[in-house]
């Protein structure tokens, strides 16, 4: 809430005594909301407000409000061509997701349109804020106007998302012809859009005298106006949308898993305490960054994640620093993963890389363990971030810090791990076949401890793409892949293979027959294994 107790600071005629002169907003800085108390002298010329103001002249929300952000920012000129997507986060704490229109080709591609059309709905009738612009080039760009009545450089407030019904009377209820519409609002409160659907053209005749009432069209030059969601696709470049997360559990709208975490990028000599080391681009530092584990517990899920660097202040008279340039890589990890990632593994999605605030990134991806590996662009550079991941479900979101398994009091007594290997089953072929094929799953055996895959549903050539990391005080113990059907009452044994997974064994992938569980005399049972191995001496290897 920007404004807290807003009845409690409203002037009231009644009580001129209890009028102190100053007013409280809270924004959303760095992962806490912020107070911030001001007075209530506003900047005026010839007892004019010279920024934000109300078209009532007893109104003087909005401008103490700017005030109020002014100073969190260090001054009115900190405010100047600022962010849209980071003041949308500043005013709610929700996330930003910009949205590139001419990059994504939306006014020609229907399909993607319809789909982002219906995104922008739902964040609009869970009460985010979404603002549209048009890419200002150069200065002489700035706050230009076009033919078509929109102004370069500018945030459009969009204040309602709706599918207009075409038509009069029964006819529109039982043709159902719906329009995707578009309610912008220009900042200057005047100087609208003069295209199709603008205040005074002809295509509102296509809509009844109720529809439109119920819209609230109006032919004022308020600044406000409708257009089609096409037309904005054509016309504008750019769509910033503000989810309002929700992770209350008494809500009826999707409730979201939030994981909040603090890190830094730091400087140090020591490679394995070096926490700079820039992007994927600087292969020989990149894993020496801040490294995050989170799980996939659904066969598929949504995930939204986004990185915010500590705003930099630099001066007053400045009021903002520079912003360093930031990303963040997701990787598909082993399902037993417990130490920091010291060689690639499959990159399962990626940011882009900007000197923005905080970057977002909404991604889906099927069930498993993932790192995500936040960086600075180039390596060395220092600066405190905030990591937010949003899950469906809880996803056990949490630093990685260790890079090899802890020396303990009982390392001496127990032993310690002489050898990393990592085992990764990419599928099976031939198995032991039913009429509706085999509900096959894998487990990996090593010391104890194992890695079991998800069912592969009714085929006898399984893709199980699944991977496990080992760390193993009796090397020359085999490791054992073992595939199980899966029953109602009981699952079935199909067939198993040893791994001895030896450091020097320089045959990566192993096709290998399936055999039984017989440990005098094994014999070979329907179906082969794929297996790829890689096994180190050193425990930072992999």
């Amino acid at each position: 809430m920007v404004i807290p107790d807003w009845k409690e600071q409203e002037w009231d005629p009644e009580k001129p005594n209890a009028y102190a002169g100053i007013f409280h907003f809270h924004f959303w800085r760095f992962g806490e909301w912020v107070d911030v108390v001001i007075d209530d002298r506003l900047p005026t010329v010839n007892n004019q407000l010279i920024y934000c103001h109300s078209s009532s002249r007893n109104e003087f929300w909005c401008a103490l409000v700017e005030k109020a952000y002014a100073k969190l920012a260090g001054c009115y000129q900190a405010l100047d061509g600022g962010n849209t997507a980071d003041a949308l986060v500043d005013f709610t704490g929700g996330v930003s997701e910009p949205i590139d229109l001419t990059e994504g080709d939306f006014a020609n591609d229907e399909a993607k349109r319809n789909q982002l059309f219906e995104r922008v709905l739902k964040v609009h009738s869970r009460g985010g804020l979404i603002s549209a612009s048009i890419k200002a080039v150069t200065a002489a760009d700035m706050e230009a106007r076009l033919a078509c009545g929109l102004v370069k450089g500018h945030a459009y407030a969009i204040t309602d998302v709706r599918k207009v019904r075409l038509g009069h009377g029964l006819l529109a209820f039982f043709k159902s012809e719906k329009l995707d519409m578009i309610r912008l609002r220009n900042p200057w409160g005047e100087r609208e859009w003069n295209g199709p659907w603008s205040d005074t053209s002809e295509e509102w005749q296509k809509v009844s005298k109720s529809e439109r009432e119920k819209l609230g069209v109006t032919v004022q030059d308020d600044g406000e106006f409708w257009m089609t969601f096409e037309d904005l696709c054509r016309y504008f470049t750019d769509i910033i949308k503000c989810r309002l997360i929700n992770t209350s559990y008494l809500s009826i709208h999707k409730t979201w898993e939030e994981a909040r975490l603090r890190g830094a990028w730091t400087r140090h000599e020591d490679p394995l305490q070096n926490r700079s080391g820039g992007c994927i681009n600087h292969k020989d530092t990149f894993f020496q960054n801040p490294q995050y584990i989170f799980d996939v517990k659904k066969p598929e899920d949504e995930v939204l994640i986004c990185i915010q660097q500590r705003p930099k202040q630099s001066t007053r008279r400045d009021g903002k620093g520079e912003n360093l340039a930031i990303g963040f890589d997701i990787y598909k990890v082993e399902e037993n993963r417990q130490y920091r990632m010291h060689s690639l593994q499959h990159r399962a999605a990626s940011s882009i890389y900007i000197n923005s605030r905080s970057v977002f990134l909404r991604t889906e991806q099927p069930e498993g363990r993932y790192v995500i590996i936040p960086t600075t662009f180039e390596p060395g550079h220092t600066g405190e971030f905030l990591l937010r991941v949003f899950t469906d479900v809880p996803a056990n979101c949490r630093e990685l810090r260790l890079d090899e398994p802890p020396r303990t009091c009982w390392s001496s007594l127990c032993g310690y791990p002489q050898q990393v290997t990592q085992v990764h089953v990419l599928g099976a072929a031939g198995l032991k076949d039913s009429p509706t094929g085999a509900n096959s799953y894998v487990i990996i055996k090593c010391e104890g401890d194992k890695v079991r895959s998800a069912v592969q549903k009714g085929t006898s050539t399984p893709e199980y793409d699944v991977k496990g990391v080992f760390y193993r005080k009796k090397p020359s113990q085999p490791i054992t892949v073992q595939i199980w059907n899966h029953r109602v009452l009981k699952d079935e044994f199909l067939g198993q293979v040893h791994l001895k997974a030896n450091a020097d064994d320089l045959q990566a992938l192993h096709t290998l027959h399936l055999r039984d569980r017989n440990s005098r005399q094994p014999s070979d049972l329907p179906g082969t294994v794929a297996v790829r191995v890689l096994s180190s001496a050193s425990l930072t290897a992999v």
